[in-house]
């Protein structure tokens, strides 16, 4: 059974058994198939998106200084209408509970919490909680029947997901790696302050930072050796890249098989003539015009 599958059935389960006021909410607020349903999830879509501009748009001091009042009212309005929108799922449902531990029931409640914990914990400090709410937006998939990308997505967490193992060695190794290049980075330039390695944490954050190939220059080596040990660790990042990126996509070719829906096409070949490469979808032959079906 396929994740759209497994969704479907879910769906199913939670909608109201009884025909009547109940289901035909129901019906408006987690179907996207009917107009009322489509109109309510692009408004929706629209509201948070709003919301989370103004979150952005309020970080920016002069902006929120200009338009604090307005900002913080259009807040307490979006939080309120998501509130709202919340309690209605809830109440539709036939079990609110199994909604409210869901993905999508989690990231609602969060997406509404900040803006009331704001009042005890200071607004400045939970405001920022509210891009939770860009998480809202994953509903567009649904919306707009972006099939094809959630079976790439269903593609792409079987791929990690048979990974993880690998991964997880592999991190192990880079892990030891960062730890003994660090501490030897420190025995060869803890004489020298100046460099910056003032403890064993310092100098493994500067090879973290070195392997990744990231290089924010704050810390740099100035002995001999710690140049050579850096060099080491510059050639080593190289590897580090590529070595998750080679196991996750040998993986996520397998998935391609796997996933139902994602199999790559084969080309046609045309039993008269003998030409090859057509679409997979191709009815006629591009040379001699005969049925490929």
């Amino acid at each position: 059974m396929t994740s759209n599958d497994t969704s479907a059935t879910q769906h199913d389960a939670q909608r109201p058994r009884e025909p009547g006021l109940r289901r035909d909410v129901y019906d408006i607020v987690f179907e996207a198939d009917t107009f009322g349903g489509k109109f309510f999830d692009v408004a929706l879509l629209i509201a948070i998106a709003i919301s989370v501009l103004l979150v952005m748009l309020e970080s920016v001091r002069s902006f929120e200084r200009e338009y604090s009042t307005t900002l913080e009212t259009v807040e307490w309005i979006v939080t309120a209408l998501f509130t709202i929108e919340y309690a209605i799922r809830l109440s539709i449902v036939e079990r609110p509970w199994r909604y409210a531990t869901s993905f999508y029931g989690l990231v609602d409640l969060l997406s509404i919490l900040p803006t009331y914990l704001g009042v005890y914990i200071g607004r400045d400090d939970a405001r920022t909680l509210l891009v939770i709410r860009a998480f809202r937006l994953l509903r567009a998939f649904r919306v707009f029947r972006l099939g094809r990308l959630t079976r790439e997505a269903d593609m792409l967490r079987v791929a990690l997901w048979q990974s993880r193992y690998k991964i997880f060695v592999f991190l192990s190794a880079v892990l030891c790696t960062v730890v003994i290049l660090g501490a030897a980075m420190y025995l060869v330039e803890r004489d020298h302050p100046e460099s910056g390695f003032a403890s064993i944490p310092t100098s493994c954050y500067w090879a973290i930072v070195t392997m990744t190939t990231v290089g924010y220059g704050d810390i740099a080596p100035v002995t001999v050796a710690g140049k050579f040990i850096a060099s080491v660790i510059m050639v080593l990042g190289y590897g580090f890249i590529v070595v998750p990126t080679g196991i996750v996509s040998v993986e996520f070719a397998q998935a391609t098989r796997d996933v139902p829906g994602t199999e790559t096409p084969k080309p046609v070949r045309c039993h008269a003539c003998g030409a090859e490469n057509h679409a997979a979808d191709a009815a006629y032959c591009r040379r001699c015009g005969g049925n490929l079906r």
